[in-house]
């Protein structure tokens, strides 16, 4: 008598709450996966770890998602104050993630982008060695682009300082202040 063949072993993941297809997956975070980032460098290097990073801030309890919002701080506006290539490419899923009530930690998120609002870190030190312009990676570059992404998407500060969460509203209200709205 011959057994039936036993299946290989599947490769799809099995610890997603939803499919693939679902629309919470397909609205979350939508256009991440586009984003070249391993071809982009943030603090440390490849800037390759960031969508796992965003999607923990996404979907991860209050720890879990502090933690990675922490590590990505670290990796886009290293100090509160010193930006990198990725950061531009990251802003856009920041504001996202501060539009959604179900992220545990959205006041951070404002503040973040705050502090890359504020990033002048490298101007400042261009202004006094310029040669620092004329690098192949060009941080001043970043940096503008970084604080124009933040302002691109600004139309989301009205919504946030409606939000009955103190915490949000003070963190917006100070984020509105650095853009001059």
């Amino acid at each position: 008598m011959r057994s039936a063949p036993t299946p290989e072993p599947s490769i799809q993941r099995t610890d997603r709450h939803t499919s693939p297809g679902s629309p919470r997956t397909t609205t979350l975070l939508a256009g991440l996966d586009g984003v070249p980032w391993s071809d982009i460098q943030d603090s440390t290097g490849s800037a390759a770890a960031i969508p796992r990073l965003l999607r923990k801030v996404a979907r991860g309890d209050a720890e879990t998602a502090r933690a990675a919002l922490g590590d990505l701080r670290k990796r886009i506006c290293q100090y509160g104050f010193v930006v990198e290539q990725a950061t531009a490419a990251t802003v856009p899923f920041l504001w996202e993630l501060a539009q959604r009530p179900q992220v545990s930690c959205r006041a951070q998120i404002i503040q973040l982008l705050k502090n890359i609002a504020d990033a002048r870190q490298w101007e400042t030190t261009a202004t006094a060695y310029p040669k620092l312009l004329n690098h192949r990676e060009n941080p001043v570059a970043w940096e503008r682009a970084a604080r124009q992404a933040v302002r691109a998407r600004r139309d989301g500060l009205e919504r946030l300082m409606a939000e009955d969460d103190t915490e949000i509203t003070r963190a917006t209200t100070e984020l509105a202040r650095t853009l001059g709205d």
